[in-house]
């Protein structure tokens, strides 16, 4: 990655991570397993799109996730989300079927999160790369450096935010969030994981979505329209 390639906005927030040895060492890692033509997802350009999407003075909500799809054509730099026209995966399955409990609105035809994006809903997962077919695979590659760098600055303003932490990874920054709010509130919402190995362990039920959106009126932010 180069500094050109970050977002205007996260840019200030961002330096100093990408100038650690954590992410030195990942941007030399990177190019040396697509040097040896093992395909990583989502393609470069693609990676920090949830940045691009989601300005840091308008985030209002969180979706903190483990790592991208490792399905061909799935993972586009959106946590959780696919672009239209693939089938939607399971995990994102079980967030509809929860956001049809907790909201009562239908399950959308298509995977395409963008609007949250678009309306201040921050798609991050922890890791931001994967290797095909193998997820988890790039964990602990130095990726921790730049997405605690994006929960960090977000924490640290003024504004009460949300934070929905999903499945064991996530749930680790709720202890940094709390740690950096300045004194604003934040509400932390952790789940298991909406994948169907672990969904019917907490993640069913939680009812995130309303749980935002009552917490945002209440602090003057407005609440997010989930319907997609």
């Amino acid at each position: 990655m180069t500094a050109e390639s970050i977002p205007e906005s996260w840019r200030d927030t961002l330096d100093p991570a990408l100038a650690s040895p954590e992410a030195r060492r990942l941007g030399g890692w990177l190019r040396a397993e697509e040097g040896a033509g093992k395909a990583v997802y989502p393609p470069r350009g693609s990676r920090l799109t949830a940045l691009a999407l989601t300005p840091l003075d308008t985030v209002k909500v969180v979706i903190l996730g483990q790592d991208p799809y490792h399905g061909p054509g799935q993972a586009h730099g959106l946590a959780f989300s696919v672009q239209d026209g693939v089938k939607v995966p399971p995990s994102l399955v079980n967030i509809f079927k929860e956001m049809e409990s907790d909201l009562g609105l239908a399950r959308p035809s298509h995977g395409n999160l963008t609007k949250w994006a678009e309306q201040g809903v921050l798609l991050l997962n922890n890791t931001l790369t994967v290797e095909a077919g193998k997820a988890g695979s790039h964990a602990g590659r130095g990726w921790d450096a730049i997405t605690d760098a994006c929960v960090a600055a977000v924490a640290e303003r003024g504004d009460p935010t949300v934070f929905i932490l999903w499945g064991s990874h996530a749930r680790k920054k709720a202890g940094r969030i709390r740690a950096l709010g300045s004194g604003a509130h934040h509400l932390v919402l952790s789940s298991p994981h909406p994948s169907p190995l672990s969904a019917h362990n907490g993640f069913f039920g939680s009812k995130p979505f309303s749980q935002a959106n009552a917490f945002l009126e209440a602090n003057g932010r407005g609440g997010i329209d989930w319907a997609l």
